[in-house]
């Protein structure tokens, strides 16, 4: 599971690093997408997706579909992913 914070309708679909949120630290992810009928959450798993260099439906959300905190559920070995995660996230500075 990832957490992440969503901004719609930005200029640009891509990942910005991290954000503090209630639930706790969160990847900042920008879509260009509405949040309406599902587009926004659609264009969040194949942005993570992406990111994370994994096929798109490897990447759903899994909770949060109406709020800009998600959490995302990403298939395959966790601890690939987990090695996965720490290299992107560090990669942040």
């Amino acid at each position: 599971m990832l957490a992440v914070r969503v901004s719609p309708r930005s200029a640009r679909d891509g990942i910005d690093g991290l954000a503090e949120t209630a639930e706790g630290p969160a990847v900042k992810v920008r879509v260009r997408a509405v949040p309406a009928d599902g587009e926004a959450n659609a264009a969040v798993e194949a942005a993570v997706a992406k990111w994370l260099g994994l096929p798109a439906r490897g990447v759903t959300v899994a909770k949060g579909h109406k709020s800009r905190v998600k959490m995302l559920e990403i298939g395959g070995d966790p601890s690939v992913l987990e090695e996965l995660l720490a290299a992107r996230v560090a990669a942040f500075g």
